[in-house]
């Protein structure tokens, strides 16, 4: 697909620098000879415009001259024919007519050297000028067509160079989405995101009958520390039963990655010692790299001085020591996943009833369901566990296998954000139930619904305790005091 849309692109940057940019150039000298040549013929028409108005203005004035001379000749005659009239008068009036017929006369002559002129401009501006200007206007189009055919040829050639390429890719998509194995892709991702969770046994028969203590199947979902807690009854719905399916609190998880299903920490605690070892070697590079520069500039002190290079090499042991104490330390949380996790080729298998003696040693390494904080379960392991790793106060308080009961419910004053582990957020207004007090430490355990419960501050939310509810809880305080 990346090929298929780099022959694309370089159809793109190909049509861009052979096509549309030579084009636009083009497209600009169109422009400046188009107008030119507009201009050219509004010079033209302007020209012969004139030089009609020039005829007119001749015609006019030989036309004028010529009725002014008709009437010097009209007065002329009517003088020389009035006997009152003095012989002055009449030869004044005979002068007066033959100038005026000089000046028709002459305008005569304008008018016709002005009418060949503008005969010959006129025929010179119609079949001449006009034809050139348009001649010159159809040649530009026709380069202008000539040009366009030649670009959509540069066109289709461009694409025909990657005609092969692109035919190719397309056989090789073709070839991978044929290649799918929807089968294959399924079981890469559960064996990316498998917990490692082993099955329960089955439950066992509890004889109440017979005045024995009843034993729990250490294999099942219920918690059998033995610790005087009181057991989830049957049916109940235990936040245990709803491990893979329930909604998990944001937060950021435990250093050990406890959070975690066991495959899934194992494979985080895998990539962290991963991580420190060559963080180690990276270290240890460069404390060598400083030891041979250091033993140089003992035996050439010309070149540095040794004792300069003695505080880096000394940050450099204290950090690989450092790192060196955190390989152990996720060295042992991933033996201690390692040795619980059933091995790769066995199959699963359901236990029940109480183990032997020779047995003691797997029974104590079963996954345990353990509640932590932010609502998700992780393994516990036992205490005869050979690699133990200390259990903080935080995890024992909410050890608990099965939901605390409510004993009230309670209103939001204000929204709170639970970004921190074992908080959960609430939004101003919000009625929740309440299944723990205020123990002094200004925090408040409450439930969303089954699957969303953390602590509040006690400030923030306006408790209204069911007291029938609060007596009954007593004894279960005391009980897991």
């Amino acid at each position: 697909m990346n090929d298929y849309a780099g022959q694309h692109e370089v159809i793109s940057e190909n049509m861009t620098s052979l096509i549309t940019a030579e084009l636009t150039r083009y497209v600009q000298e169109l422009k400046q000879e188009r107008k030119s040549h507009f201009h050219d013929g509004r010079k033209a028409q302007q020209h012969i415009e004139t030089c009609w108005k020039q005829l007119e203005a001749s015609k006019r004035r030989f036309e004028r001259d010529c009725k002014e001379a008709d009437r010097a000749q009209q007065y002329f005659e009517k003088m020389d024919a009035d006997i009152n009239v003095t012989k002055a008068d009449v030869e004044k009036a005979r002068q007066q007519a033959q100038l005026r017929h000089q000046m028709a006369e002459d305008s005569k002559a304008e008018y016709s050297s002005t009418l060949q002129k503008f005969n010959s401009e006129q025929h010179e501006h119609y079949y001449t000028h006009i034809p050139n200007i348009f001649q010159k206007i159809q040649e530009m189009e026709e380069r202008r067509i000539v040009r366009i055919g030649e670009s959509m040829k540069t066109f289709a050639e461009v694409d025909r160079q990657v005609i092969p390429i692109i035919g190719k890719c397309l056989d090789e998509i073709t070839k991978a989405a044929e290649s799918v194995d929807h089968k294959n892709d399924s079981q890469m991702v559960i064996e990316a995101f498998k917990s490692g969770f082993e099955p329960p046994g089955d439950v066992d028969f509890e004889d109440f009958t017979q005045p024995m203590k009843r034993t729990v199947s250490e294999s099942s979902l219920s918690n059998s520390r033995g610790d005087g807690k009181s057991e989830p009854k049957f049916g109940s719905k235990s936040k245990g039963k709803l491990w893979p399916f329930i909604k998990k609190n944001k937060g950021a998880g435990p250093e050990d990655f406890s959070n975690l299903p066991p495959e899934q920490r194992r494979k985080k605690l895998q990539q962290k010692v991963d991580e420190l070892n060559r963080d180690i070697q990276k270290e240890m590079d460069s404390r060598d790299a400083l030891t041979k520069m250091k033993d140089v500039y003992i035996k050439n002190p010309q070149m540095g001085d040794a004792a300069s290079v003695d505080h880096r090499l000394a940050e450099l042991g204290q950090n690989i020591e450092k790192l060196r104490l955190e390989v152990q330390k996720f060295e042992g949380w991933l033996a201690e996943v390692e040795g619980r996790l059933p091995a790769r080729s066995e199959q699963p298998r359901r236990q029940s009833g109480v183990y032997e003696a020779q047995n003691a040693s797997g029974v104590n390494s079963c996954a345990q369901d353990r509640e932590s904080p932010d609502g998700s379960y992780t393994e516990e392991q036992s205490q005869e566990t050979e690699m133990k790793v200390p259990a903080t106060d935080f995890d024992d308080e909410f050890d608990d296998e099965e939901p605390l009961p409510t004993i009230g419910t309670c209103k939001a004053l204000y929204t709170f954000e639970g970004q921190n582990e074992g908080t959960i957020s609430v939004a101003e207004g919000e009625m929740l139930y309440v299944i723990e007090e205020d123990k002094g430490d200004g925090w408040t355990r409450i439930r969303r619904n089954e699957d969303e419960e953390g602590y509040v501050p006690t400030s923030y939310v306006e408790v209204y305790l069911d007291k029938n509810a609060k007596d009954v809880h007593k004894p279960l305080q005391k009980i897991s005091e």
